[in-house]
């Protein structure tokens, strides 16, 4: 599988690469960002995704994030994907809205046409995109964690809850905790995936809290939450997550701050918590 470098930077000793590939799972080229850090140069290293939100890009995060300085001190490999398929052959959303098609599409493979043929980022994030990661860069699969923001909060819990065994680590900024409750959710799940809300529920982070037995996480989640946040009560609903999390005994620590909103100050801000979180639990 062949990917086309688009640019290349230098940054803290290591490099920032945005990268562009056509995806089989997406059916249309996809672009991705990685930070290598200098460790690499004698070693693979730890690898640590970062889903982003509504409206991003697989920029974004790379340039409000404020990751990369601390991720080359620890050592920790980045990769940050698009947040959906994107091309004159992809679907979107017939009014324009910022919440549904292009740029939203929820890290979930949608079952409905015509969404179908092309908003497969499930597999993408957790089948496509590693192959070519581990191809292409010095990364270690043996240790993996995934965050995210907001949609990709969300999308950091449901595929780090579905795959214990690939993710040992995993955290968020503002998820959306239970997209089958709020209405961004709502409008996705119904498009992509259809009436049935029984398919719903393999991306919702709280209802597959409910459901997991004995594969539970390996290791404690982290979420940091706004109390600031503008989309707190209509959309994001942490304490649902939290409430399912205590009754089936899945080790999590949601911390609230005050004064904190829903953008990437917030994030840039409690970036060095959660990056250390992922390389004290990957370094083992």
């Amino acid at each position: 599988m062949s990917i086309e470098t688009i640019s290349e930077h230098g940054c803290f000793g290591g490099k920032v690469g945005f990268y562009r590939h056509r995806s089989s799972a997406n059916s249309c080229d996809m672009r991705f960002a990685v930070f290598v850090p200098p460790q690499a140069a004698n070693t693979r290293v730890p690898v640590l995704t970062f889903l982003s939100g509504l409206t991003c890009t697989e920029e974004t995060f790379m340039i409000k994030g404020g990751a990369q300085r601390i991720a080359a001190e620890l050592g920790l490999m980045l990769i940050s994907p698009d947040t959906s398929p994107r091309g004159d052959e992809v679907p979107d959303d017939p009014d324009g809205a910022y919440d549904f098609g292009i740029a939203a599409g929820f890290y979930l493979n949608a079952t409905e046409a015509p969404w179908s043929a092309n908003f497969q980022m499930y597999d993408y994030v957790t089948k496509e995109l590693p192959d070519i990661i581990f191809t292409e860069f010095p990364g270690d699969r043996d240790r993996q964690g995934i965050f995210g923001h907001s949609m990709g909060g969300h999308g950091a819990l449901t595929v780090g809850l579905r795959n214990p065994d690939t993710f040992r680590s995993i955290s968020a900024f503002a998820p959306i905790c239970s997209p089958m409750n709020c209405p961004w959710g709502q409008k996705a799940f119904s498009n992509y995936l259809g009436a049935d809300q029984a398919s719903w529920m393999e991306y919702d982070a709280t209802e597959l809290v409910k459901g997991l037995g004995d594969s539970r996480p390996q290791n404690k989640i982290l979420i940091d939450q706004g109390l600031d946040d503008q989309f707190l009560e209509q959309e994001l609903h942490p304490h649902l997550f939290e409430a399912a999390c205590a009754e089936h005994s899945v080790d999590l620590e949601l911390r609230r701050h005050q004064g904190y909103d829903h953008g990437y100050y917030f994030i840039s801000t409690l970036m060095k918590d959660q990056l250390e979180h992922h390389s004290s639990l990957l370094a083992k």
